[in-house]
């Protein structure tokens, strides 16, 4: 009894650090929520600030850059989600058929790297890529089309910024897929093989009907984040310029909030994402337990 209590104590311990780390950066700062409903005014404080209701959600609801803003979100986010399954799925597929497998290895520890770099240095790589004298307008300068500033027209922006984090992060998805891939039966593909099928043919009726679950347990799950555009993606890459197309929620809201101070309409719509992010993740979940028997607890 008395080292199986050690053991325990010593688990305890070992969760310790993010037991507080979550209270102190995720519980504590939840009493700013209050600034949603307040007139606030940080000389004041949270108790003394006057409480205006949902006052700072109707003004919200009525700005036209909140709607667009949203627009944005939901357009950018939506992109990844459903790219971030197709490119992921098929780089898997077709890098599965290869026969060789240290150039297998060689092809995913490429594709796997991107994952790993901050988007601080692939921002800046991005921009000077498709900058005025970048190696895209050379390149396309060869055919002789006129040289453009990319990363400042709002007409592509957002495939822009769907297209790079596509390319970052399909090569660490894929291991999800590659994964599911080993748990097919062998003796199909052969079974397949005898009677005449080829490789399309057994991926079509073999390889994708095994990956059915995972697929549709990624897409039922990545619904939670349906709001998540990627912060430090658009942050590092949009301009004022691209405002209109490029500007997401979480954006939004860091402008708002700290460099126009208007706390309390930054709070709103700060709570706002958060409740309706609370919402898709139980949708999500309760989802994926009935389509792919998955379940957290």
């Amino acid at each position: 009894m008395k080292s199986k209590f050690m053991n325990q104590v010593h688990y305890t311990l070992m969760i310790l650090p993010g037991f507080v780390w979550l209270i102190l950066f995720s519980i504590v700062p939840m009493v700013g929520i209050v600034m949603a409903f307040q007139d606030y005014n940080p000389g004041l404080g949270y108790w003394q600030s006057e409480w205006i209701g949902l006052e700072n959600f109707k003004y919200l609801f009525s700005m036209s850059d909140a709607w667009q803003v949203m627009k944005n979100t939901i357009i950018i986010a939506t992109s990844k989600m459903i790219l971030n399954l197709i490119v992921p799925l098929t780089f898997a597929i077709l890098l599965n058929e290869i026969k060789s497998v240290k150039y297998k290895k060689v092809v995913q520890t490429i594709v796997y790297l991107p994952h790993f770099l901050s988007w601080v240095i692939l921002a800046s790589i991005i921009i000077n890529i498709f900058g005025y004298n970048g190696v895209v307008n050379t390149v396309a300068g060869v055919f002789g089309a006129e040289p453009r500033v990319w990363m400042q027209e709002s007409s592509i922006f957002r495939q822009l910024v769907i297209g790079t984090d596509v390319w970052k992060e399909f090569g660490y998805n894929a291991v999800i897929y590659l994964a599911a891939l080993t748990g097919i039966n062998p003796n199909l593909y052969e079974a397949a093989a005898i009677d005449g099928a080829g490789r399309w043919k057994s991926i079509w009726h073999i390889t994708i009907p095994g990956l059915i679950p995972t697929i549709v347990l990624l897409g039922v799950l990545g619904l939670g984040s349906v709001l998540n555009a990627g912060f430090d993606q658009v942050f590092n890459l949009y301009n004022k310029i691209v405002y209109s197309t490029g500007d997401i929620l979480d954006t939004w809201v860091y402008r708002m909030g700290l460099i126009d101070l208007q706390f309390s309409l930054a709070t709103t719509a700060g709570l706002l994402k958060s409740g309706v992010s609370f919402i898709l993740i139980i949708i999500s979940y309760v989802t994926a337990y009935k389509v792919a028997n998955y379940r957290v607890f």
